[in-house]
């Protein structure tokens, strides 16, 4: 067996043959190697440190990132909360102008119809009117003229009032209400023109 002296100082070795045993020393060249070691511990050491200071600061700083987050988000939920309730008053309060809007419209819709026909009832001789109804797309009309030309007349002059698409007769009666004087009773079916978009 082979011993190899890693101090560098001779030791003395006695054996039972009395003789000389043979040392081998290896120079040492440069630091030991157990030296070595800890100071590669040590920088090792000393970098898992700076690692865990710089993932710690890290940390701390995305803990009052996420903090402030937070915050904002609380602050604008409040802000979306307060638009969205002012969101549902404006359209509930457009929708009431649109409601009265259209009843302003239809309120001057049959007004419009009824200074249209009365004006030109004036215009056309010997008719009176009783009744007119208002059924929707027509308009029903009852009245009396003295004779089939004034009856006529008044036919042709809704028809150029343009609120009319037909007028047509659906009735005609001749009275007597005195020996002299010969009055037809009439009917009317007066179909409107569709409105313009």
């Amino acid at each position: 067996m082979i011993r190899i002296n890693l101090l560098g100082t001779p030791r003395q070795k006695k054996g039972k043959r009395g003789g000389a045993a043979t040392q081998v020393s290896i120079p040492s060249e440069g630091p030991s190697p157990l030296i070595i070691v800890l100071v590669v511990l040590l920088i090792a050491a000393g970098a898992n440190y700076m690692y865990y200071r710089s993932l710690n600061a890290t940390h701390e700083k995305l803990q009052s990132d996420l903090a402030s987050a937070d915050a904002q988000i609380k602050t604008l939920s409040a802000v979306k909360a307060a638009y969205l309730e002012k969101q549902k008053q404006h359209e509930a309060l457009k929708a009431r102008f649109d409601v009265i809007d259209q009843l302003r419209a239809n309120q001057a819709g049959p007004v419009t119809l009824l200074a249209t026909i009365a004006s030109t009832v004036n215009q056309s001789e010997a008719v009176w009117l009783n009744t007119m109804h208002d059924d929707g797309p027509t308009v029903t009309l009852e009245g009396v003229a003295l004779s089939n030309v004034s009856l006529a007349n008044l036919m042709e002059n809704l028809k150029k009032t343009g609120q009319f698409k037909t007028v047509e007769v659906r009735e005609t009666v001749q009275e007597d209400f005195a020996k002299d004087i010969q009055t037809f009773s009439f009917t009317l079916v007066c179909e409107k023109q569709k409105a313009k978009a």
